[in-house]
């Protein structure tokens, strides 16, 4: 791979060794003009990094249909013709979330005003079907078959929640602001809640006064639920890439309690982790992109059977992706694989949960 043209002179431009062919064999650099096309900025960073020479392309071969063949090679000291795990991941991560705050269809905005204007649509369906004359028309129509007895319940048990509904939209109603009834815990205003602390000291205090400063200060801003929300949605998908970030030395520290001390370093863990998360961002990515382009296929019962089919193939896989590569890269029995793959999901289910709570309380507590 040559990033310019090469020189014609034989002096190395960053240490001054004598160059036989492209690259230096002192410091490394290759040996081309200084001078490049403005274009080759961006060429670069491409061929830096997916290696027209088939490193790259090799690297996420091996990744999606090798379950486990990256981090045996890694492991095994063969490391020059694949991706570094920890560029790899970065790279896969930055794409990842890249594209799903690049391509946004819908925004949030016309998400809220499509649900106010189906809000509305149902109200208004529901006061027409309140009416004594309309069911009285149903009712008349004789005869009732099974699935027309089924239909009018259901009309009727939707008439008889209309009024349910309606509160719940004048609750919910995302276009409003935080009143002045609006309450934290039953407080509110901010001197109401910082007496009753006073008054009743506890540890856990420092935990919730910032959440309830927070609330206060929201309220006094005067800016409405949907603001709110959005502000909200907007932060946690930001900080989602640094939990992931965050959440890899844990998941490998959960390896590393199931497995051989002396056979297996914590650093071993960690790579079979970076590969692991990886291949789950890259396959998430697929599905994704996938999705976006049946989206632009007609609407009919084969294209609906190939996606659904191709989205059932592809999660299976993802299942058991991590069952493979556990059976390859710790060589451990079958069974045992399956074993020790059940309990380190229930963990990291549990473990990722907790992460996420406190990655939405810091993205509530990042609101301005």
């Amino acid at each position: 791979m040559s990033h310019g043209k090469l020189r014609t002179e034989k002096n190395c431009l960053n240490c001054g060794n004598i160059v036989e062919e492209k690259f230096c064999p002192h410091c490394g650099q290759e040996n081309i003009e200084p001078k490049q096309p403005f274009h080759s900025l961006f060429t670069h960073f491409v061929e830096d990094f997916t290696h027209y020479d088939g490193q790259f392309w090799k690297t996420i071969k091996y990744l999606l249909f090798r379950p486990g063949k990256l981090t045996n090679e890694y492991l095994a000291g063969k490391r020059q013709q694949y991706v570094v795990p920890v560029k790899l991941y970065i790279f896969i991560s930055f794409i990842t979330f890249f594209l799903f705050s690049l391509y946004s269809p819908v925004s949030t905005d016309q998400v809220f005003n499509d649900r106010v204007v189906n809000n509305e649509a149902k109200k208004n369906m529901a006061n027409e079907l309140k009416s004594d004359e309309v069911l009285g028309q149903i009712n008349a129509i004789k005869p009732l078959g099974k699935e027309d007895s089924l239909a009018l319940l259901k009309v009727q048990n939707f008439v008889k929640d209309s009024a349910k509904f309606d509160e719940l939209i004048e609750e919910t109603d995302m276009n409003s602001k935080l009143s002045e009834s609006s309450a934290y815990r039953g407080f509110k205003t901010k001197s109401e809640y910082d007496k009753y602390q006073k008054l009743h000291p506890s540890w856990l205090n420092r935990f919730d006064r910032p959440f309830a400063y927070k609330f206060f200060e929201l309220k006094k801003m005067e800016i409405s639920k949907k603001e709110i929300f959005i502000k909200f949605f907007e932060i946690a998908f930001h900080n989602l890439p640094k939990a992931l970030f965050i959440y890899l030395p844990i998941f490998a520290f959960f390896l590393w309690l199931f497995h051989n001390k002396k056979m297996w370093w914590y650093f071993d863990h960690g790579i079979f982790t970076l590969h692991y998360f990886s291949f789950l961002l890259l396959i998430i990515t697929i599905m994704w992109l996938t999705g976006k382009v049946f989206n632009l296929l007609p609407d009919n019962g084969f294209v609906n059977l190939i996606q659904t089919l191709g989205g059932f193939v592809i999660t299976i896989y993802a299942l058991i992706y991590f069952f493979l590569a556990h059976h390859r890269v710790y060589h451990a029995g079958k069974k045992f694989s399956v074993f020790i793959g059940v309990i380190l999901f229930f963990i990291n289910f549990f473990a990722f949960s907790f992460l996420l709570v406190g990655l939405m309380a810091l993205s509530f507590l990042m609101l301005k």
